[in-house]
């Protein structure tokens, strides 16, 4: 296999957790995955630096009338950030800011139980939050994902994706407290073009890698 592409996201995952490694020790560290397809290169990552993982899903709230716009967004832990400026500019109603709310919050909490199964959710407070995705093109969500994990108080919060344009990593260093990017392909079109297998992750996929992340390395 070339090593400017990978198998699948569980390889993926393999070699960005020997790539962490290689910086050091990670202690009280918790994995966060952005779903779905970052959950199995996190679950790797996890299971490599025994760190304890968990979905962190982010819903972009959409700006009435151009749903590709995103006036804030809504995440785990009960976390809303807003664009305040684009919101009074584009004049924002608060009932249409609530119903934005309302409804992609529901989304968020119907994913987070198909997900965790009952599984409470990991600590981050005080702690090294470590945010994966199987890659970034435009970043908009890890964007929102950062802006969200803030106000639940982690030590710091690092970035770490096997794939993303090296102009996107530099830019997320003034935003994360650390980015690591185990490929930054100057001539960068999409992620998928870096795996041989990039079909889309199932909800079943996401909780057999959350499950998978609690099992030692030893017992795969």
């Amino acid at each position: 296999m070339a090593h400017d592409r990978f198998l699948d996201r569980r390889d993926a995952g393999r070699r960005l957790a020997e790539r962490l490694l290689a910086l050091g020790e990670w202690p009280d560290t918790t994995v966060l995955a952005l779903p779905r397809g970052g959950v199995p290169v996190a679950s790797e990552v996890a299971r490599a630096l025994h760190a304890p993982l968990d979905v962190f899903v982010v819903r972009k709230l959409g700006l009435p009338g151009s749903e590709e716009v995103a006036m804030g967004a809504v995440a785990s832990g009960g976390v809303r950030v807003l664009n305040e400026d684009l919101l009074r500019r584009a004049q924002v109603s608060s009932g249409a800011l609530e119903a934005a709310s309302r409804r992609e919050r529901a989304e968020l909490e119907r994913r987070e139980r198909a997900y965790r199964e009952g599984r409470t959710s990991a600590p981050v407070a005080g702690r090294t939050a470590l945010l994966i995705d199987d890659g970034l093109a435009t970043g908009a969500t890890m964007r929102a994902a950062l802006l969200a994990l803030r106000p639940l108080g982690p030590a710091r919060v690092v970035v770490a994706v096997p794939v993303a344009p090296p102009e996107l990593c530099r830019a997320l260093e003034t935003e994360a407290d650390g980015v690591v990017c185990l490929l930054a392909p100057p001539h960068f079109q999409a992620v998928g073009q870096f795996y041989d297998d990039f079909r889309q992750t199932t909800d079943d996929e996401v909780r057999e890698g959350l499950t998978l992340a609690a099992s030692p390395p030893e017992e795969e």
